[in-house]
Order: structure tokens, then C-alpha cells, then sequence
């Protein structure tokens, strides 16, 4: 993203006071066709890390006082920081008005137990480097060799999982009787969920978010998603300094979306690939509601860094030299 778009994005942030999530309230639920209705804005920000960092190895829940304080800590270390020397991401945060509220969990991975990703199978090993090489494009001939968020087409918080980015949390749900709808604010993605009853398509089918029905279980939507491509991309922890994993294409993924009140909903999945992870591995998370709208993530407009990173290339090669 170029400085003047960035500029712009926190231009329209610090305008908009546009979020007011609080504490859970225990108001009613709001219902659609018998169902809860889940339409509105939400955001998945949190300061829990996937993994569980190491200096917690032992400790999966805080205390109450040990969730505030940890919360604290990030929040000042955010919003201390000077706008004239900060990165825009932080920034970004800086501009949102909800409250980054304690979670009693020391990561969003619920098992293992320890917190951590399964280990990789001999396969998922064997596929490392060659993604490793993906995520920072294989070569710099063209934009088609570069990685998919260099090229402003995903940055995978999309899912599923939802895993929440560091910035740009927000989201909205559309609900109709036969389809629901999550449109989120970075890159603007949509993901469409099925709820006509239909069954997954052919195998020779496949999106990058993979093709997802769901269903009611009494009050309790339930998400079933397959047909993923071999990029798809699930966000590794710098806690533990792992890089981000690609699934294959037989990664499963099954979420459950939980109204504990109008503005709350608790957010779980269980991602299971056995040529990826030795073991199926799972997450919990609250999504908590907020003022709108969502404003356009315009990654394209102003992006200089495509053209500069290829221009590069080009200067170094006649130089001789190589990057």
C-alpha cells in the first residue's frame, strides 16, 4: 500500500468514530426466519496471539487481573507510540474507537492443549521451502510470479478460519434465507455461505476460500467448507517464528458461529489436513459487534510497490547483479 493511500485510510478512520463495541450486553437476540439474525458489523480484533507464546508455555488461561494487564500492555504499546515514527498498521489501530477487551485464553489455538499448530507431516516438510518461496513471490519476472497479497488479492484472513489480522479487523454479515454472506474490510473480500441445502461441488472445483455450506443447529450456525485450492494460506505466529502454511487441497474446515448476546458471537473451528498437520487443530475467539460502514481497502489504487519491486529487477539485471 503506497503512503498517500495509507494517508487516506486513516484520514477516513479518524472521521468516521464509527465503532462502539462494549462489554457483552445480555440484550436479545435479533431473529430472522426463526433463526438468529446475524447481520451487522462486526470486528474479530483481538491482542491474542494464534499460538501461545513461549513465555505462557504452561499457562493456558490468565486470571482476570493477568488478562487486563496483558491487554494493557499492548494497548500501550500501540497507542504510546508517535505518529510522526509508527508503523501504519499501528496507526490504523490508533484510529479505531472500540476497546480491545482481555481474553481470559492465552491463544486462539484451544488444541493441542499446549496452544501451538500440530507439528507438519513428512509431507507438509517436504512442501516448506517451496511456499516458503511463494509467500515472497518465486521470481521477479511479473506480477503473476509475486505472492498473492503482493498482488492485492489475498492476505488470507478471509478463510476460513477467520484468523483476525493485525489490522483492518472488521467485517459485515449479510443474511437472506438461502445464502449468508461475510464481506470483509481487508481487500474487500466476500465469502458466500450456502444455506439452501446444497451439497459441495465436484472435487475439479476450487476457490481460494473453498466452497462453503451451512445450517442451523438450534440457535448455533454451522459452517462446512472444503474444495480449497493448494494455496490457501493459514497464517503462521511470530511468537514462535513459524512462516505461514499452505493447506492442500484436501483441507476440511468446520466453524461454529454462537450468539451469546446481540453483539456477541463465539467464533470456533477445527481445520483438519492430514498432508499438512499430524494431527486436527482448533480455535476459539469472540466476534464482537460495531458501528459501520466498512471502508474500501484500496490495495490497487496508489500501489506502487508492484511496479517499483519489478523495476528493481530490472535495474539490478542490468547491473548485473541479483536480488
Amino acid at each position: 500500500m503506497s503512503l498517500a493511500v495509507c494517508a487516506g485510510v486513516l484520514a477516513a478512520g479518524q472521521a468516521r468514530g464509527r465503532a462502539t463495541a462494549s462489554t457483552p450486553s445480555q440484550s436479545a437476540i435479533p431473529r430472522q426466519d426463526g433463526h438468529p439474525d446475524l447481520e451487522g458489523f462486526w470486528t474479530n480484533d483481538t491482542f491474542t496471539p494464534l499460538e501461545r507464546p513461549a513465555k505462557f508455555r504452561d499457562k493456558e488461561f490468565f486470571t482476570h487481573d493477568e488478562a487486563v494487564a496483558f491487554v494493557k500492555e499492548q494497548n500501550d504499546r500501540v497507542l504510546g507510540q508517535s505518529k510522526d515514527n509508527i508503523h501504519y498498521d499501528d496507526a490504523i489501530w490508533q484510529t479505531e474507537n472500540y476497546g480491545k477487551f482481555e481474553n481470559l485464553r492465552t491463544s486462539l489455538v484451544v488444541e493441542p492443549r499446549n496452544g501451538l499448530l500440530p507439528p507438519l507431516t513428512p509431507e507438509g516438510q517436504r512442501r516448506l521451502p517451496q511456499q516458503r518461496a511463494t509467500q515472497r513471490g518465486l521470481s521477479f519476472d511479473s506480477a503473476q510470479t509475486r505472492s498473492l497479497g503482493e498482488r492485492c488479492i489475498t492476505w488470507g484472513n478471509v478463510g476460513p478460519p477467520m484468523l483476525p489480522p493485525t489490522y483492518y479487523a472488521n467485517l459485515q454479515i449479510l443474511q437472506v434465507s438461502d445464502q449468508l454472506i461475510i464481506r470483509h474490510e481487508l481487500l474487500d473480500a466476500l465469502r458466500i455461505i450456502h444455506m439452501d441445502g446444497r451439497s459441495h461441488p465436484a472435487p475439479s472445483l476450487r476457490w481460494l476460500a473453498g466452497h462453503s455450506v451451512g445450517k442451523w443447529e438450534g440457535d448455533v450456525l454451522v459452517v462446512d467448507t472444503t474444495n480449497f485450492t493448494e494455496r490457501t494460506n493459514f497464517r503462521g505466529s511470530p511468537q514462535t517464528s513459524r512462516q505461514d502454511v499452505f493447506a492442500t487441497e484436501r483441507v476440511h474446515v468446520t466453524e461454529r458461529f454462537t450468539p451469546l448476546d446481540r453483539d456477541t458471537l463465539r467464533y470456533q473451528f477445527t481445520v483438519d489436513d492430514p498432508d499438512t498437520w499430524t494431527t486436527p487443530w482448533s480455535g476459539e475467539m469472540m466476534i464482537r459487534r460495531m458501528e459501520g460502514p466498512l471502508y474500501e481497502y484500496a490495495c490497487h489504487e496508489g500501489n506502487y510497490g508492484m511496479p517499483n519491486i519489478l523495476r528493481g529487477a530490472r535495474v539490478a539485471e542490468r547491473a548485473g547483479t541479483s536480488r
